[in-house]
């Protein structure tokens, strides 16, 4: 059956590094369009960045623009996302998703992880 698997999230200070991976497997990686969403409490959950299938092109939540990067190892069927000048408003359960189509709204996206904490302390 298809998994979606994060990993790497944890606690830093502001100003401090991550990087999220996302396992996937049960479909065919490279056929899908992947994102990255997150969730804080009380907040609706947002789309971060997405990636096309190929890899050769991404696009970005503006609150995120110039500090994360997404990427994908189509060989290794994993998703990436290295968030850098992390912020405390940056705290939230980071999921990853797999859809059909290049978008940030999340309604669109077919399979999703468990999702991991990130939490970043001022």
């Amino acid at each position: 059956q298809v998994q979606l698997v994060e990993s790497g999230g944890g606690s830093v200070q502001a100003g401090g590094s991550l990087r999220l991976s996302c396992a996937a497997s049960g479909y065919r990686f490279s056929d899908y369009f992947m994102g990255w969403f997150r969730q804080a409490p009380g907040k609706e959950r947002e789309g971060v960045a997405h990636i096309y299938p190929s890899g050769s092109t991404t696009y970005y939540a503006d609150s995120v623009k110039g500090r994360f990067t997404i990427s994908r190892d189509n060989a290794k069927n994993t998703l990436y996302l290295q968030m850098n000048s992390l912020k405390p408003e940056d705290t939230a359960i980071y999921y990853c998703a797999a859809g059909p189509t290049s978008t940030l709204d999340a309604r669109a996206y077919k399979y999703w992880g468990q999702g991991t904490q990130v939490t970043v302390s001022s």
